[in-house]
């Protein structure tokens, strides 16, 4: 029997499971954002170079390409309840595989426990954007969907913070400390201990999920019969989109995770890497303000209109980094008190706090992107939604093509023409969007473009 075949869908039970799926948002930003201070962490111990470095988001990134369509017609034929528990278990088996790459001191596996939760946190990206989207009103959607980001923006800054506090600490992270092997036990002993509470605590939450499985059914749209996701590749706006998707995960994600790096340099603000990695929570933060500040703006602004004046945004700070690369710092004048971080007084403070408001402009881009395209595209919402998250691919090639950009220069700072280029064009999409014909979000095939 299809699992929708008896359900129906009362207001409460609808309210109770956006409660539900708003925590999916959270709790996969958290396992992504942990990438940013993994990062380093990889870089120190395997002693990697910035392209090598990069494949630690490569592994997981790329799985939205390899397991999206997959999800999609997954989640068409069992669905939204089933796909969501069947994430979250794939999230919970990475960890415990990146526990053994721990133990084992290997680069290799922890790239296959990368891929293993990106799996599953595709899977649920898949189900989850869609499921919030449709929760109400049509005209809303692009509100509720980016109301629900915010609360990822909360998991990602979360996943920065908490990842810099406890993996980021130790003397291996001092500049210019000698490698040695019981260094590298002890930082590989910090993974293991995150990722040992994540995972235990992600085998609750889907105990949690089950005992509510039914409401979330009740709250789901329609589904039971298997939708063929490359059917999604016919629609012009499902390909628009994906591109979107593509280029905008791309520059968040190279950004994000060069930040670290780029905040301790030298010529920047020359701070410890836990530093810098606490510091480095504000382009998450900047993007919850970003999201729910979105969220109100958009009961009153086109979302067509917001996503333009975002992506203006983000092309003119990308500029202020790429113009600021030969500047050379003041000397620290003092420190700058930040709450849950510190930042020394110093011109280098344009540049790190450029790319770190890049994230505020980030901010709505994601979701807004998404629902545009949800309202135009003419194929069915689970194959259109697997394409899109297939797009989140882009967080795979974008940091590599940022990594070449400076090794080819020297400069980390011009990385950031490559999401300079991606932000151009979002500008474009915004513009392309206003003339389309929209439709709702339903699973059948519409009459849009």
């Amino acid at each position: 029997m299809s699992e929708t075949q008896t359900a129906t869908k009362p207001g409460g039970s609808v309210a109770l499971a956006v409660v539900y799926v708003t925590t999916l948002f959270f709790i996969w930003a958290v396992i992504t954002n942990l990438l940013d201070p993994l990062v380093k962490t990889m870089k120190t111990v395997f002693t990697l170079t910035p392209v090598q470095t990069m494949l630690t988001g490569f592994a997981f990134f790329i799985a939205y390409f390899i397991m999206s369509l997959p999800s999609a017609a997954f989640l068409s034929k069992l669905g939204y309840a089933r796909s969501i528990m069947v994430g979250l278990g794939a999230i919970a088996a990475g960890c415990f595989i990146a526990i053994a790459a721990a133990h084992l001191h290997i680069y290799t596996i922890f790239l296959v426990a990368l891929f293993t939760m990106a799996s599953g946190v595709t899977l649920l990206q898949v189900a989850a954007n869609p499921l919030i989207a449709s929760m109400g009103d049509p005209k809303d959607s692009a509100f509720r969907l980016n109301l629900s980001q915010s609360f990822n923006s909360l998991g990602a800054a979360s996943g920065i913070w908490f990842g810099s506090a406890f993996l980021l600490k130790g003397p291996i992270f001092e500049k210019d400390v000698v490698m040695t092997p019981a260094l590298a036990e002890q930082a590989l002993g910090f993974v293991t201990n995150v990722y040992f509470a994540i995972g235990m605590a992600l085998v609750i939450f889907i105990a949690l999920i089950w005992l509510v499985r039914a409401k979330i059914t009740a709250a789901a749209p329609k589904t039971g019969k298997l939708v063929m996701p490359f059917i999604a590749l016919t629609s012009k706006w499902a390909n628009l989109g994906s591109i979107g998707i593509f280029l905008y995960v791309g520059a968040e994600v190279a950004i994000s995770l060069h930040l670290i790096l780029f905040l301790e340099q030298k010529s920047i603000l020359d701070l410890s890497a836990e530093l810098a990695g606490k510091l480095a929570a504000f382009y998450m933060i900047f993007a919850m303000i970003g999201r729910f500040t979105g969220s109100a703006l958009l009961k009153f602004v086109r979302d067509y209109y917001l996503l333009a004046f975002v992506a203006v945004g983000a092309i003119a700070l990308s500029l202020v980094v790429i113009f600021t690369r030969d500047m050379v710092p003041s000397a620290h004048n003092g420190v700058l008190n930040l709450f849950i971080a510190e930042a020394p007084l110093t011109s280098g403070l344009i540049p790190a706090f450029a790319a770190l408001l890049i994230g505020l402009f980030n901010s709505i881009m994601f979701p807004t992107i998404f629902t545009l395209t949800l309202q135009r595209s003419s194929a069915p919402t689970s194959a259109t939604s697997g394409l899109l998250c297939l797009a989140i691919a882009g967080g795979a090639v974008l940091p590599l093509a940022f990594a070449w950009l400076e090794e080819k220069t020297g400069s980390m700072s011009l990385g950031f023409i490559a999401p300079l280029i991606c932000y151009i064009y979002v500008l474009w999409f915004a513009f392309a969007a206003k003339g389309a014909p929209t439709h709702a979000i339903e699973e059948g095939v519409s009459s849009g473009h």
